[in-house]
C-alpha cells in the first residue's frame, strides 16, 4: 500500500498538481546528517497536513539483511521552533514557510556498518511516500598507511627528527612536519602556549602522538591566579591529531573554533578551566570532531560554595558544530562535564559512555541544540544538576540511558523555553523533589518514557512554567511527601487523581526507593560536614561525595520497575526485553563508563 500511494505522489508532482490543506507532501528529498560512530540522523520537511495528523517512521536495516528493525518515530518538530535555513546553508534545516520539519535518528547501531534508513510517511487525509536512504555509521580513526615518523625531546630548536637526532622543541617539530606526519612526543615538559598553523589532509593528518617512555606534557605556563588563552591552538586547522599526552596549566588546552576532522585520543587535560573548548563556527563550519578516552581534570572545589560557581565557565569539553563524537571520556571538577555549544549549527552529536562527577552545575548541557544531538549512557555522579536543556531549538534532542545520582537540584534543566527533547529510560536519584522545574519561561513540546525519578521529599513532579504539548507518561517515581503529588498546568493531591485527572502521567509508577536496586543503592545523604546554617544557593555544600564506580542501578526483579513502563523501540534493547523503568535493561550489566583499557 506504501508503494501505490508513493507512485500516486509521483505522478501528481510529475504533472504539476500539488497537495494542499491535510494531505501531505514531502519538500524534495531527505537529508542525511552527518554519521557517528552509533548513530544515523536524517531530516525531511513536509508541506500541507494543516490539520497536523500525518505521521513519519523509521526502520533500519544492516544493509544486505532483510529484517527491518523500527526506530523511534521521526520527530515532528513544532512549527516556528527550530532555526530558519536558507538552501546551501549549513547552519540549519531547510523548511519552507508553512512547511513542517521531520527530524529524526536511528540509535546504538554498530560503527563501522553500512545500513539502510528506511522512512515512511503517512497521513490519513491523503499523500504519503516511502523512501530508502544508504549511510554508514563512521570507524574509529585508525593510523593511516604510509605515515611518515619523526621524533621530538623538548629543547630550543636543532636537531633531524631522527630517533638518534631528534628535533629539539614542538616549535621546530610543528615547521618540519606536515601531512602524513606522526610527531612522536618524548618524555618531558614541552613549554607552550602553541599556536599551530598547519593543516593535514583528508587521509593525511598530522599526528601528535606520545612515545610512550614517560609522560609528554605541553605546558601553558599560566598560573593558577592567571589562567587565560591555549595551551594548544588549532583555529580553523583540519586533520590534526592529539594521542598519548598531557596538556596542562592554562585556560583552554585545546581551543579548536572552526576546526575540523579532529582527534584527541587518551589525552590528559589538567590544570585548566576547559579541556576541549570550540565554540565558534569560523572561519568553518566545526565538522567531525572525535574526542575519546581522555582524562580531563578541572580545580573546582567539591562541595562547592556559591561564588564558586559564579567563576569561569569551566568545561570539560565544549562543543559546536556537526558530526562529533565525545566517549569515554573522565570529567572531574569542572562547571560543567559535558556541553554543546549554543552556536549555529549544532547537530548531529553523540555524548555518550562517559564518567562525570563532581561538577558544581551542569552534569552534561544539551544547550543550544537544533536536532539530532544525542546524550546517552552516561554516568553523572556530585553535581549540582543533572541535563540541561535551556534551550533546544526544536529538536529532537535524545537523552537517554544515562544514570544521574547526587545532583543537588534539578533532574531536568528544562529552562528558556525548550521545544523538542526526548527524555526516555533514564535513572535519576537525589535528595529533594523528584523531577522539578523552576523557571517562568514556557514548556514547549516535549516526551518523556519510563525515567525513574527517585528523591527524599515534596512533590514528585513540580513545574512552575505552562507547559504545551508535552507527552510525560509512564515515568516511575519514589521519595514523596507532603500534601501536593504533582504541579503540572493545576496541582493534584494523590498519584490516584494525576490518573483520573492529570495531562500527563495517567500511567505513573509508584516506587518504594529501598527496593528499587539490586545492589541497595539509596538516595544520597546530606554531608556530614555541612553545617545547616552556611548559605547555599548555586553551591553544593550540603552534598556527600560518593564514589562514581559505585553508583549500580540495575534492576531488582521484584523491585517495582520490572514488567512495567511502556515498550519502546528504537533504543538499544532486544525485542524480548520485558518493559522496564530506568536506565538499564533488566539483567544487563551497567555499561563502561569512561576511558576504556589501552589495546596493546
Amino acid at each position: 500500500m506504501t508503494k501505490i500511494v508513493g507512485m500516486a505522489l509521483a505522478m501528481c508532482l510529475a504533472t504539476g498538481v500539488a497537495f494542499g490543506g491535510n494531505a501531505s507532501e514531502p519538500v524534495g528529498e531527505p537529508t542525511l546528517e552527518l554519521p557517528t560512530l552509533r548513530s544515523l540522523g536524517v531530516w525531511w520537511a513536509v508541506k500541507g497536513d494543516d490539520n497536523g495528523n500525518a505521521k513519519m517512521t523509521l526502520a533500519y536495516r544492516k544493509a544486505g539483511t532483510e529484517a527491518w528493525q523500527a526506530g523511534p518515530d521521526v520527530w515532528r518538530v513544532e512549527k516556528g521552533k527550530h532555526l530558519a535555513g536558507k538552501k546551501g546553508d549549513e547552519s540549519s534545516a531547510v523548511v519552507p514557510e508553512g512547511a513542517t520539519l521531520f527530524a529524526g535518528s536511528a540509535l546504538m547501531l554498530e560503527p563501522a556498518t553500512k545500513y539502510e534508513l528506511k522512512l515512511t510517511l503517512v497521513d490519513p487525509d491523503g499523500g504519503g511516500v516511502e523512501k530508502i536512504l544508504t549511510q554508514s555509521t563512521i570507524a574509529e580513526p585508525a593510523e593511516p598507511s604510509g605515515m611518515k615518523t619523526v621524533h621530538v625531546v623538548p629543547g630550543d630548536g636543532g636537531g633531524s627528527g631522527t630517533e638518534a637526532d631528534p628535533y629539539k622543541g614542538l616549535k621546530a617539530a610543528m615547521a618540519a612536519a606536515g601531512p602524513g606526519t606522526i610527531v612522536l612526543m618524548h618524555k618531558g615538559t614541552y613549554d607552550g602556549p602553541f599556536e599551530f598553523k598547519k593543516s593535514g589532509e583528508p587521509g593525511k593528518p598530522i599526528i601528535f602522538r606520545g612515545a610512550g617512555d614517560g609522560e609528554a606534557l605541553i605546558d601553558g605556563k599560566c598560573p593558577p591566579d592567571k589562567r587565560q588563552g591555549a595551551a594548544v591552538d588549532i583555529v580553523g586547522l583540519h586533520d590534526i591529531w592529539f594521542e598519548g599526552i598531557s596538556i596542562a596549566n592554562t585556560y583552554n588546552c585545546i581551543k579548536a573554533h572552526g576546526a575540523q576532522n579532529i582527534v584527541c585520543r587518551r589525552v590528559h587535560m589538567h590544570d585548566c578551566v576547559c579541556g576541549f573548548f570550540a565554540s565558534v563556527n569560523k572561519p568553518a563550519v566545526m565538522k567531525n570532531f572525535f574526542i575519546v578516552d581522555n582524562l580531563i581534570e578541572g580545580n573546582r572545589p567539591f562541595p562547592s560554595h556559591s561564588e564558586d560557581w559564579d567563576k569561569p565557565e569551566a568545561r570539560g569539553v565544549w562543543v559546536g558544530g556537526l558530526g562529533h563524537v565525545v566517549a569515554y571520556n573522565r570529567v572531574r571538577h569542572m562547571k560543567d562535564g559535558i556541553d554543546t555549544a549554543e552556536v549555529v549549527p549544532c547537530a548531529a552529536i553523540d555524548f555518550h559512555n562517559n564518567e562525570v562527577s563532581e561538577c558544581i552545575d551542569d552534569g552534561t548541557e544539551m544547550d543550544g541544540s537544533e536536532r539530532n544531538t544525542r546524550c546517552f549512557l552516561n554516568r553523572y555522579t556530585n553535581t549540582l544538576t543533572g541535563v540541561s536543556f535551556q534551550p533546544i531549538y526544536g529538536g529532537p534532542c535524545y537523552v537517554f540511558k544515562n544514570v544521574c545520582y547526587n545532583f543537588r537540584t534539578l533532574a531536568t534543566k528544562l529552562n528558556n523555553q525548550p521545544s523538542g527533547s526526548i527524555i526516555v529510560h533514564n535513572t535519576f536519584v537525589h535528595m529533594g523533589n523528584l523531577w522539578q522545574v523552576a523557571t517562568p519561561a514556557p514548556l514547549w513540546k516535549s516526551y518523556s518514557r519510563n525515567n525513574i525519578f527517585i528523591g527524599t521529599r515534596g512533590p514528585a513532579v513540580m513545574f512552575d512554567p505552562k507547559c504545551t504539548g508535552c507527552d510525560f507518561d509512564f515515568d516511575g517515581f519514589g521519595g514523596w511527601d507532603g500534601p501536593r503529588f504533582m504541579k503540572f498546568n493545576g496541582n493534584f493531591a494523590t498519584p490516584e487523581e494525576v490518573k483520573k485527572n492529570g495531562t500527563i502521567e495517567r500511567n505513573l509508577i509508584l516506587l518504594d526507593p529501598a527496593k528499587v536496586f539490586l545492589s541497595g543503592l539509596l538516595p544520597p545523604t546530606v554531608n556530614s560536614n555541612y553545617d545547616g546554617k552556611t548559605a547555599v544557593g548555586h553551591g553544593t555544600l550540603d552534598l556527600q561525595q560518593y564514589d562514581p564506580t559505585k553508583i549500580d542501578v540495575r534492576l531488582k526483579p521484584d523491585g517495582g520497575a520490572v514488567g512495567v513502563g511502556e515498550k519502546l523501540a528504537g533504543y538499544g534493547d532486544a525485542p524480548n526485553t520485558p518493559a522496564y523503568l530506568g536506565a538499564i535493561a533488566p539483567g544487563e550489566e551497567m555499561p563502561h563508563y569512561g576511558p576504556r583499557e589501552e589495546k596493546k
